[in-house]
């Protein structure tokens, strides 16, 4: 069971395996674009691709999808990033019902695991697979793998190592359960435990009261999406301006909080409370994401434009 790319891999890797995929469980298609054209989820495309039965229910207790995945009589049931299952649904296979997530369980409980991690100046972080229960993230660990975090490496970088990581631990939960090898724990209770909340937009807006390393990280923990944002005053006004990529200068003397300088025609320097970035990759209103360089070709900046 799941619906984007992050899923996808987890379902190539169980499909090359001695296990027997019986169906896969996605969301239904959905109109996107001017045109209004259906889009399927990565996950049903693959699994056309690969000759999957595939059942897409509006309703997880629909009476006609239940009895037709009782019908198929599987052992297990893997969900990857999908969506919260009711318990008619998860209670049904003999081997349990088992979840990806995408962090080091319980810390980082929630929608946006990967991002929040990064935000927060977490230097390790990892994958866990347990069982489901009623709640949110909460039921029994069966394993974790864990992987650093590189200083300067951003959520998109992070998906795609995490989603490699994550397929590798699905088919070892598979194979062990099938062993039954696995003697799932419980969450343990731990002190300031972070969580992971859905993003909204609010929390990707810049504060420039927050410190220069905290900033540098919320640049990186929302890029490649959905982009930390701000605002830019110009002459001619104020627009939103996002920022995907930074890097902290160390050694340059401070100016005024906000202010903007080019540097070398092809740098681009924000002055925080105590420090100062280099803006790597932006998009102000309206245009396209630019590298600095093209930022500053395109004139985009003027003198005396300052972040607010």
């Amino acid at each position: 069971m799941g619906t984007p790319a992050f899923a996808v891999e987890s379902l190539k890797v169980l499909h090359a395996s001695k296990h027997e995929v019986v169906a896969v469980i996605t969301s239904v298609d959905k109109p996107a674009g001017r045109g209004r054209k259906l889009n399927q989820s990565e996950v049903k495309q693959f699994a056309l691709e690969a000759g999957l039965p595939i059942l897409q229910p509006v309703k997880l207790k629909d009476e006609d999808f239940l009895k037709e995945i009782k019908s198929l009589n599987a052992d297990l049931f893997i969900v990857v990033a999908f969506r919260m299952l009711p318990e008619v649904l998860w209670s049904l296979p003999k081997l349990g019902t088992f979840n990806l997530h995408s962090s080091l369980l319980p810390n980082y409980r929630g929608a946006a695991p990967i991002n929040w991690a990064i935000v927060n100046g977490e230097k390790k972080t990892g994958v866990t697979t347990f069982f489901i229960n009623e709640n949110i993230d909460t039921g029994e660990i069966l394993l974790q793998a864990e992987t650093d975090i590189a200083a300067d490496e951003d959520a998109g970088s992070l998906h795609d190592r995490l989603m490699i990581i994550g397929a590798e631990l699905v088919l070892k939960t598979a194979n062990a359960l099938e062993k039954g090898d696995l003697k799932p724990q419980a969450q343990s209770e731990v002190p300031n435990r972070r969580e992971a909340p859905k993003i909204f937009k609010d929390d990707l807006r810049i504060n420039l009261k927050d410190s220069t390393a905290h900033i540098y990280n919320l640049i990186r923990g929302m890029s490649p999406f959905p982009g930390a944002w701000t605002i830019l005053q110009t002459k001619d006004g104020e627009k939103s301006l996002k920022i995907f990529a930074s890097e902290i200068l160390e050694d340059i003397p401070l100016s005024n909080i906000g202010k903007i300088e080019i540097w070398n025609k092809n740098q681009i320097i924000l002055h925080l409370k105590d420090g100062v970035l280099s803006l790597k990759a932006l998009q102000i209103e309206g245009k396209r994401r630019m590298n600095a360089q093209d930022f500053v070709n395109g004139r985009i900046l003027e003198e005396g434009a300052k972040i607010i």
